[in-house]
C-alpha cells in the first residue's frame, strides 16, 4: 500500500543518489549548448524579442530541461532538436530579410499609437493593448499629457518609441495621470479647454453636455498644457 509521503519517491523518484551527480554533468553540458545557440543567433535574438523568437526561446528551453535531469532522455537528441531549430532560425531569418510580405506576417507593422496629440483610433482598437497599459508606458517617459506627444509608435518587438513637442510647441492634451484622467465625466462643470477621454480631441467647450467633434463621444476630462519635466 502506498503512503501520501513517501520521502525517497518525492526527492529522488526512486533513482540512487549517485544520479545527482549525471544531473549535474547534463546541467552543465546543456547550459553550454544553449549558450553557445543563442550567441548564435545573434544580439537581436535576445535583446529584442519577436513572437517568432520567443518561440524559439521556449523551444530551447524545452529541448534543454528534459535532457537535464530525465535519464531516459539522452543528450544527443536534444542536440539534434537544437540544431533543427538553429536552422530553421536562421532560414526564416534569411525569408525575413528576402520577403516585406512574411516579415510583415511573422514580426507584423509599427503602428502609429498618437498622431498630433491625438489617438490613432483605427490603429489602436487593431493592437492588443489597453489604453491602461499604453498610459504607463508614456509615464514612464516622464509625459503628464498627450499635448506633449508628437508622435507614439508601438515597435513590432512591443516597445513604446515617442517623438515630442519643443516647448514651445506643446499644445493642450489629455492627462494621464490617474489622479486627473479619472476627473472625466459627461458633464462639462464650466468653460475651458477640455480633452475627450476616448480619442484625446481637445476643444472649447461651455457649461453642458457636449459630444467631441472627431469621435462623437461625450466624456470629457479638463486638458492641460504643462511642460514636460525629464
Amino acid at each position: 500500500m502506498n503512503t501520501v509521503f513517501e520521502w525517497d519517491r518525492i526527492f529522488f523518484n526512486d533513482l540512487p543518489v549517485s544520479f545527482l551527480i549525471e544531473v549535474v554533468f547534463r546541467t552543465v553540458i546543456m547550459f553550454i549548448i544553449v549558450l553557445l545557440t543563442l550567441k548564435l543567433t545573434g544580439k537581436r535574438g535576445v535583446k529584442q524579442l519577436s513572437v517568432f523568437e520567443v518561440v524559439i526561446i521556449i523551444s530551447l528551453g524545452s529541448a534543454a530541461g528534459d535532457p537535464m535531469f530525465y535519464k531516459d532522455v539522452g543528450i544527443i537528441p536534444a542536440i539534434t532538436v537544437f540544431v533543427c531549430i538553429l536552422i530553421m532560425y536562421r532560414a526564416i531569418t534569411v525569408l525575413l530579410g528576402k520577403s516585406k510580405k512574411f516579415e510583415i506576417f511573422m514580426e507584423g507593422k509599427v503602428q502609429c499609437f498618437v498622431e498630433d496629440g491625438q489617438f490613432s483610433i483605427n490603429n489602436f482598437e487593431r493592437e492588443d493593448l489597453a489604453k491602461d497599459e499604453f498610459f504607463a508606458e508614456l509615464r514612464l517617459k516622464s509625459i503628464e499629457h498627450l499635448g506633449q506627444v508628437k508622435n507614439a509608435y508601438i515597435e513590432t518587438n512591443g516597445a513604446i518609441s515617442v517623438y515630442f513637442y519643443e516647448e514651445d510647441a506643446i499644445k493642450y492634451g489629455l492627462p494621464i495621470r490617474p489622479q486627473l484622467f479619472d476627473l472625466k465625466s459627461t458633464i462639462v462643470p464650466k468653460s475651458g479647454i477640455y480633452a475627450c477621454t476616448f480619442c484625446a480631441n481637445t476643444q472649447e467647450l461651455q457649461p453642458t453636455s457636449a459630444v467631441c467633434s472627431v469621435c462623437g463621444k461625450n466624456e470629457w476630462v479638463e486638458a492641460i498644457r504643462t511642460k514636460r519635466v525629464q
